[in-house]
């Protein structure tokens, strides 16, 4: 077979594309490209163009980078023809999304910084809207993922630059298969790509079965038409999910065809605000629908969202607190409202607006929650509902209320099921766990701990009276606690926290939230910590706390910023404001302020300041009762400190604080209970999961990874006790033992590594000699790949040595580049120790280990002249270069190698992930060998070339 399996997959899925309905075109190169683009516009618009109209058209798409060509793609583009007259074409059909012209091609060649070839792209009116990348099975899907970044860098942007008109690739290997949107190299993340599913959350990976769904003409036209978001702030593209897809198609359906009423079940974190924002805007379409009416909670409408609402819908958004202008909007012509409960209601029940109001009573109105759980049980839902008798209601939740967790109002306990009806599509936390969109949480609750003189053990098992669990003793503890645990719980404050607390003891009065901020305000000033303490609360007189808004006007009546499932008494109301008010002056000095308790407004500025900070890692622990612990997403926060008693949907929002996906830093969600929640929250995972599938949402604890390790490495002692005695193995049967005995005690170990309070200390095998051991490992891996003999067959051949456990991401280049910062800043007396603990962890990488000897010399030579660290990375990244371009030289000098042939190879090696052919390889040579030294030479040369991409360019671009 002469066909490279890459090639064989391509034309398969060719071959399948044309049986989909996709017209095959040949196109070679641009000029092809450009013929084929005016033919398709022609027969799209149903008109002919001439060289100078097709000129003009061509010269007003070229321009701006890929979100302003989206928005040109999605607009008609003007020229004037030959008579004078003004004209416009259509370029693509985003109404009747089936009425395209649709092509498929592959191998088209664009020549930019390096000429390019690229794999499978699918034209719709002549347009490369969607790009397909291959790799042969086996090989790992960012490989194509990272060559699609490739093309941007070397040769999308080439000619009139009809490739940055891409809005979708598709990667593959055959086996798995992902899609994500187009964006510049910077905003895009191998994170953000994404698998697509049945509307049962069964995900499709195969590549011919996900060209069935996907690919299909009209499905991938309605993606690219109503399923891209044009992100208007950070000017990016944003696809939606399979999950959020279904979500608002189920919405879409049930509007056209029906009158029902229904609600949306996607976790916490799953990117519900932009299903419910996608779904008001496409039925803001429709004719039969008079209005679409965005519905959330007021302390939602931070800056950010405000700022997304109306780059969507302009005037959407009334960020003015004013009812009255709310009014206008309804009786005007905003096919688009965003609004709050509370002016909602204000519109419907204040006498003054209900003259201009009682004459839309009867049109269809849409109404879409976000948060349904939150604010739809009391009064307001059926005010609403009686109000306006032609609407219908969507809530989204991620955290539905069943009869098992509803509370009682004066209308009996009510479910979500009640008021919005049917269930019209469901993603729970253990599908997004599965498809990493969210990460599991690590629950550690602290009286489980083994006492150490460095960890603190409160001993809170079981206890729950008032009296213990608010004494000065025990919240001085747990003060300690946080403050002797932060900074590993948050990575030394690359994140932030939350610390909930209970509300006020009915019995004594106190009010914990103002007890543990005054306890940390006190150790700090006594030098104890550096850490900045914020709070918030709510402070109103005549509330009981689970309604509470912490804020006093009639405004904001029916908000419930963060309903949690615990009984609360009422505050002593004058003392608690005053602490509050004195907090906040606190807070003012810290941060340069000015707000205050005195009115309202000031005070919902304080809340958006603080939820600012809080993401921007300003605030390293935010105190509260119930605010922020629904609704608030934050990347980077990543512990959440709990001592109050949680249940069902207030448990499972509040632990979801943490458990966003950032980076590879950010493993897990910390919880850290200073109380027994253990069956809370085994309640709550049977509840809004099933109880099965606890181990997919929660980790193991820790003790129990420890004791695995310390039993893995027991059985490594079995085969070899001492480091030295792995050089005594007998054969490769007892090398193999010892490489699966230590690959399973990485394993454990790099799970241990994710527990932020892991410690040598704790298990039974001391650093170094993890590392002796670790070197071993290499050692027989580097012998496994070298000493390949044809004549022998060895063992070792097959063995996966799982060195990702080894390679782990943050040690990088761009890691080592951050440690050289340090170095670079260090005392006389710090830098050798610093300097030797870089060259240790560059030797125990598998990839950095080939760039050892230039990063020594880097320290050595380079990075005493470097005046400012900051300059470190530019800095050397010019060294890098230099030093790859002598390389290069010195190959080409010390072999008789055309110098730029060898690029050349060297590039398409980068390309194909396929050795160079022997062909390929004499061809570089100034001077031909004889023939029976060609095969001897070739694999020298090929040896060297491979060797240069590991050194000079594997694990260096990520940087």
């Amino acid at each position: 077979m002469t066909a490279q399996p890459e090639q064989i997959l391509e034309d398969n899925l060719v071959a399948q594309l044309i049986q989909l309905g996709y017209k095959k075109v040949e196109i070679k190169d641009e000029s092809d490209l450009l013929a084929n683009c005016k033919q398709q516009l022609e027969i799209h618009n149903k008109t002919l163009l001439s060289e100078n109209d097709f000129r003009q058209i061509l010269n007003y798409i070229n321009k701006g980078n890929i979100f302003e060509r989206s928005k040109i793609l999605r607009d008609r583009v003007p020229f004037t023809n030959e008579k004078g007259e003004f004209k416009t074409i259509e370029l693509i059909n985003q109404i009747h999304w089936c009425q395209n012209q649709f092509q498929v091609t592959q191998q088209v060649t664009m020549e930019g910084s390096y000429k390019n070839r690229y794999d499978v792209t699918i034209l719709i009116n002549g347009l490369p809207l969607v790009q397909i990348e291959l790799k042969r099975r086996g090989l790992e899907l960012k490989e194509a993922f990272n060559q699609t970044n490739r093309y941007e860098r070397h040769s999308y942007w080439a000619g009139q630059g009809l490739f940055q008109f891409i809005q979708l690739f598709i990667i593959s290997n055959g086996v798995n298969t992902k899609y994500y949107a187009n964006n510049p190299i910077k905003a895009r993340s191998f994170k953000q790509t994404f698998y697509w599913s049945t509307a049962e959350n069964r995900l499709i990976t195969q590549l011919s079965q996900f060209a069935d769904v996907f690919l299909e003409p009209c499905h991938i036209a309605k993606m690219i038409t109503k399923y891209i978001v044009l992100n208007e702030s950070q000017k990016v593209l944003m696809i939606l999910r399979p999950y959020q897809f279904y979500a608002v198609e189920a919405i879409i359906e049930r509007v056209q065809n029906t009158k029902k009423y229904g609600y949306i079940w996607h976790t916490t974190g799953s990117g519900k605000t932009l299903t419910s924002f996608k779904a008001a805007q496409i039925l803001t379409n429709y004719p039969k629908v008079y209005k679409v009416v965005f519905v959330v909670d007021r302390k939602d409408l931070d800056y950010q969202t405000t700022k997304e609402f109306n780059s969507f819908s302009k005037g959407s958004i009334d960020g003015t607190n004013n009812t009255h202008t709310l009014v206008k909007q309804f009786t005007g012509n905003n096919k688009l409202i965003v609004t709050t409960i509370q002016k909602l209601n204000n519109a419907i029940s204040k006498t003054r607006y209900l003259g201009k109001m009682e004459e839309l009573k009867s049109k269809r109105f849409v109404f879409i929650f976000d948060e349904c759980h939150r604010s739809q049980f009391g009064k307001t839902h059926n005010d609403i509902k009686s109000f306006f008798t032609n609407c219908q209601m969507f809530g989204f939740t991620g955290t539905p209320i069943f009869e098992d967790n509803a509370g009682s109002n004066e209308f009996g306990k009510r479910t979500t099921a009640m008021l919005f009806g049917d269930n019209l599509h469901k993603y729970v936390i253990t599908d997004a766990i599965r498809d990493e969109n969210v990460l599991k949480f690590s629950v550690e609750y602290i009286s489980t701990f083994k006492k150490k003189d460095h960890i603190l053990d409160i001993d809170v098992e079981a206890i729950d009276e008032a009296e213990v669990m608010n004494s000065p003793e025990r919240m001085s503890n747990v003060v300690d606690y946080i403050i002797n645990n932060h900074k590993r719980k948050t990575h030394n404050k690359e994140f932030t926290s939350i610390f909930a607390v209970s509300s006020v003891d009915p019995q004594t009065g106190l009010t914990p939230v103002v007890e543990y901020y005054k306890l940390f305000r006190q150790k700090k000033e006594l030098g104890l910590h550096n850490l900045r303490v914020a709070t918030i609360f709510s402070y109103n007189a005549n509330e009981a706390d689970k309604d509470a808004l912490g804020i006093t006007t009639s405004d904001f009546d029916e908000v419930d910023l963060n309903e949690v499932a615990e009984p609360h008494p009422k505050y002593h109301n004058q003392h608690t404001r005053d602490c509050l008010e004195e907090f906040i002056g606190d807070y003012n000095r810290e941060f340069s302020t000015n707000y205050t308790t005195k009115d309202s407004q000031s005070f919902y500025n304080y809340y958006n300041d603080v939820a600012k900070r809080v993401k921007h890692k300003q605030i390293d622990v935010l105190l509260v009762v119930n605010m922020f612990l629904t609704g608030f997403d934050s990347k980077t926060l990543n512990t959440l400190y709990v001592d109050k008693n949680l249940r069902y949907h207030g448990l499972i929002q509040a632990y979801s604080r943490t458990n966003r996906i950032l980076n590879e830093l950010k493993s897990q969600g910390n919880i850290v209970c200073f109380r027994n929640l253990k069956g809370a929250t085994d309640e709550a995972i049977s509840l809004f999961s099933n109880i099965n599938a606890k181990d997919e949402i929660i980790m193991q604890p820790y003790e129990e990874y420890v004791a695995k390790f310390n039993q893995a490495f027991i059985e490594l002692l079995k085969i070899a006790p001492t480091v030295n005695a792995v050089n005594d193995l007998q054969d490769e049967e007892k090398e193999l033992e010892f490489i699966k005995a230590f690959r399973e005690l990485m394993r454990l170990k790099n799970v241990l590594a994710t527990f932020t309070q892991f410690t040598y200390d704790d298990v039974s095998m001391a650093e170094q000699s993890f590392d002796d051991y670790k070197s071993k490992y290499l050692d027989l891996y580097d012998k496994a790949r070298t000493n390949r003999q044809k004549e022998k067959v060895s063992i070792l051949d097959d063995i996966d040595f799982e060195l990702e456990l080894i390679h782990r991401d943050e040690i990088n280049v761009a890691y080592i580049l951050k440690l050289l910062a340090k170095l670079k800043d260090a005392t006389l007396d710090e830098q050798e120790k610093q300097k030797k603990a870089i060259v240790d962890l560059v030797s125990g990488d598998t990839q950095l280990r080939s760039k050892r000897e230039l990063i020594e010399k880097f320290i050595n030579h380079n990075l005493p002249h470097i005046a400012d660290s900051d300059d470190i990375p530019e800095e050397f990244e010019s060294f890098w270069s230099e030093e790859r371009q002598n390389a290069i030289r010195t190959l080409s000098e010390d072999e008789g190698l055309d110098s730029e042939k060898l690029e050349k190879v060297i590039g398409d090696y980068l390309f194909t992930e396929k050795k160079p052919m022997r062909d390929d390889i004499i061809d570089m040579l100034n001077k031909r060998p004889a023939l029976k030294e060609r095969g001897k030479i070739a694999e020298r040369l090929t040896d060297k070339i491979l060797a240069f991409v590991e050194t000079f360019i594997n694990g260096i671009s990520g940087k």
